[in-house]
């Protein structure tokens, strides 16, 4: 009788060995899940982010179907420079269908700058030019011109920019609906995955140009 109750025993030790370890490895795995969702949620939200390219408005530099990681981080540390792209959500523009849309344009203006488009040019005035610099947009496709439908004079206050599309015949922009606040700017690009044969890194020279 002895032995048989030992060896009951001991079974009994067993499955709540079993237990013990299948209950230590579901919370393991909680734990793993848990911090995998926090790492997650740091990288998408403070560091980069993913962005699926929609219309032809910055062709031939970003395509319909791109997709491209946002760095998300470093405006965070400094402000938006003049000719960088940008991704920005739409809720400020009132008249755009859906307010959780976004868009990718390029920064034109910069707070502080006068912005006129007026004759097919774009020219800007602050104090390094107060008698305005037209630009010289190398990132356009030869022949681009920039239509308005009236003239665009806009003066930017304090985190506001100039933004437009650099298909400029097809493009909603700041000729339309005025400027762009900060606040609503989620970053810029930093790589575009999508398609394979275009993988590109974003290099600051890549938006940055010599004017």
């Amino acid at each position: 009788m002895n032995d048989i109750f030992d060896k009951t025993e001991s079974l009994d030790q067993k499955e709540i060995s079993k237990k013990m370890t299948l209950r230590e490895e579901i919370i393991d795995f909680l734990k793993f899940l848990i911090i995998l969702l926090f790492v997650y949620f740091m990288i998408k939200n403070y560091i980069a982010q993913p962005f699926l390219v929609k219309g032809q408005s910055m062709e031939n530099n970003f395509h319909d179907g791109d997709y491209v990681v946002v760095d998300v981080l470093s405006y965070r540390m400094r402000a938006p420079k003049r000719f960088e792209v940008v991704v920005f959500n739409t809720e400020f523009i009132d008249d755009y269908p859906h307010k959780q849309g976004y868009y990718i344009k390029r920064i034109i203006g910069v707070p502080g700058d006068r912005v006129t488009v007026n004759d097919k040019k774009v020219t800007t005035f602050n104090d390094e030019n107060p008698n305005g610099l037209i630009l010289d947009e190398t990132y356009l496709d030869n022949g681009t011109v920039t239509r308005t439908p009236d003239p665009v004079d806009i003066t930017l206050q304090d985190k506001q920019y100039f933004v437009m599309g650099d298909n400029r015949d097809n493009s909603s922009d700041s000729r339309y609906w005025g400027y762009l606040p900060e606040d609503n700017i989620l970053g810029k690009p930093f790589v575009r995955l999508y398609p394979f044969q275009d993988v590109t890194l974003y290099t600051k020279e890549a938006f940055i140009k010599d004017k």
